[in-house]
């Protein structure tokens, strides 16, 4: 059969594909978004959605398990926080059809707030975890995981990062299994989570570990590659490969794709045959702290250290103290820091928001937390999906109690994130009488994750022309009875929303309504923004909208024809009115 290159990603989506998954619920977010994108082309046999956030998935995905078929939920590594509530509960009930999650970490923060190791999760939550290490493994894990989940009676979580998912490697192809599906009968004493059937059901899970762990030590996707007695390494994941290209070639190798439970019979068996072990992984000390209990003794972390990703060059530095070698060129790489795309929407918003030193803005997970960098330094906070509007409320509060009343509180997120976790927020604001102004930049997509749908946007995964959620009949049903919706490229507009919000005499929101210049189904009006060179006095107060397209050079500013699409912010702000849309 002819192999594929796939990214390990579309190697899942394939594995999900040739396991009979039925149904795949998920939410959007690097580096595990690229998964559910390539699940539509199997619609005929398997049905696939964008939830409205990361529990919801795992709950949509474990109820189709309930109703007898093998379901699929993916996040990445964060979202997996917001799906701990029904994944721990599920741990106890166990499963019906097969049920995995995929949880996407990202080490070194390339696109996340922080770089937690979801490893801790499946031993928290007592359920297998597999860690496959390239794309063949994605598809051949993806499809052994519901094995698992049905002999043991337990969700499986199916640990990328963002090395596995991204990087490509040929993948062969196998066919679809077709799973039968029993007649659905109730079974109250195993999915009804009352207290007593949880109590009965700990044994269970504990039972369950014990016989896997035992059938891990004897699986071929957990491997021994013995090479010599000298030196022996235990890893898993990406890290396996790290090692692999790294240690000399009489290295020999424990390499584990089943990382919860860890088959420690096997562990030790391995540990017999070397005269030093060591164990290499990304973040924290997981298998090594569990093999030291044990009472193997191993290293590890002492060498290679707790933060970031691995990669070759630094375990060889680390390890082996070989430093890259590198050549001094005489040139410096520019910095390049991450900005708002020309014509952003939100780019309007926070110009306005920087130019009043009184205000606090929450903000949030998205795009608009670029809204933080210079020169619109429009943001105090962001913490987390959903947290714009609830750590404004506390902020708030905070200052209301210690008579701080000159500070004027806003909560800021996006459309996605506001039918995400923002709706909980807006009614703690709204019950609470909370003197906060929440804010809504709807751009009618899923942005900073790659143009994925949401309730708000009209359509589906899978292209089918949905409801469109209305945000603002949700924030006038909450209580907010004065919605203001503005253009945010009409800073005069802009400016008017606010200052009305402010002055409202009843609770009052903002939704700050323009689509993404880069939704492709819109036709956007794109011109030409151009600077009259004799009317420029070289203020530069144009470059403080933080637009790419905007320099200065020769003391006077220029627009770069290239990313301009003409929305006018710039010439807004001009005082001397030097720019202008090339058609007026």
């Amino acid at each position: 059969m002819t192999k594929i290159l796939l990214s390990g990603n579309e190697a899942i989506a394939r594995g999900a594909y040739e396991a009979g998954v039925r149904v795949a619920s998920a939410y959007p977010g690097t580096p595990s978004t690229e998964i559910f994108e390539n699940l539509p082309q199997y619609h005929e046999v398997l049905y696939s959605e964008w939830a409205p956030n990361e529990k919801v998935a795992t709950e949509v995905a474990y109820g189709a398990s309930i109703a007898g078929v093998r379901s699929l939920c993916a996040m990445k590594h964060v979202g997996l926080n917001v799906a701990a509530d029904p994944l721990f509960t599920a741990a106890y009930n166990g499963v019906s059809g097969g049920f995995v999650v995929v949880s996407a970490d990202d080490p070194s923060m390339h696109s996340s707030q922080n770089e937690q190791d979801n490893r801790h999760y499946a031993k928290a939550a007592k359920i297998a975890m597999l860690e496959p290490s390239d794309s063949q493994e994605c598809l051949d894990y993806t499809k052994a995981a519901y094995e698992i989940s049905e002999r043991f009676d337990m969700p499986v979580l199916l640990r990328i990062t963002t090395r596995v998912a991204h990087s490509k490697s040929l993948v062969l192809f196998g066919e679809r299994e077709e799973r039968p599906v029993e007649p659905y009968k109730r079974n109250v004493r195993k999915n009804v989570c009352t207290p007593a059937n949880a109590y009965q059901n700990h044994p269970k899970v504990e039972k369950n570990l014990k016989e896997l762990e035992a059938w891990a030590c004897e699986s071929p996707l957990n491997r021994m590659e013995i090479k010599g007695s000298r030196l022996g390494v235990i890893s898993a994941s990406i890290a396996y490969q790290y090692a692999k290209e790294v240690f000399p070639e009489d290295t020999s190798f424990l390499k584990l794709g089943i990382t919860n439970p860890l088959p420690m019979d096997l562990i030790r068996r391995f540990a017999e045959k070397v005269d030093q072990l060591m164990v290499i992984e990304e973040l924290d000390p997981f298998m090594e702290e569990q093999i030291r209990a044990a009472g193997i003794p191993c290293s590890g972390k002492e060498q290679t250290g707790l933060l970031y990703e691995m990669n070759p060059q630094i375990l060889k530095e680390k390890i082996f103290g070989e430093k890259p070698q590198t050549a001094d060129l005489g040139v410096s790489a520019v910095s390049r820091p991450p900005v708002l795309c020309p014509g952003c929407p939100h780019r309007g918003f926070f110009y306005t928001m920087s130019r009043h030193k009184d205000f606090v803005i929450a903000g949030d997970i998205g795009c608009y937390t670029l809204g933080a960098s210079a020169p619109l330094n429009a943001l105090d906070s962001v913490l987390c999906m959903g947290g714009g509007f609830t750590a404004a409320m506390g902020m708030a509060k905070a200052f209301a109690m210690t008579g701080r009343t000159d500070k004027k509180v806003f909560g800021v997120l996006g459309d996605s994130t506001f039918f995400h976790s923002g709706m909980t927020g807006a009614a703690e604001i709204a019950y609470n009488k909370g003197n906060v102004i929440p804010v809504v930049l709807d751009n009618h997509i899923t942005g900073m994750t790659g143009h994925q749908e949401n309730p708000g946007s009209g359509y589906t995964l899978q292209g089918e022309i949905a409801a469109s959620l209305k945000i603002e009949d949700i924030l006038k049903a909450y209580g907010f009875e004065h919605v203001i919706i503005v253009d945010p490229q009409d800073l005069a507009a802009m400016e008017n929303a606010v200052q009305e919000a402010l002055s409202s005499e009843v609770p009052a929101a903002i939704i700050a309504r323009r689509p993404c210049l880069l939704i492709k189904r819109i036709r956007h009006e794109i011109g030409l923004c151009r600077v009259d060179a004799e009317k420029c006095i070289g203020c530069k107060k144009c470059l403080s909208v933080g637009c790419p397209a905007i320099m200065v050079k020769d003391k006077k500013a220029r627009i770069d024809e290239n990313q301009c699409v003409g929305c006018t912010v710039c010439a807004q702000v001009c005082p001397m009115g030097a720019i202008r849309k090339e058609d007026e």
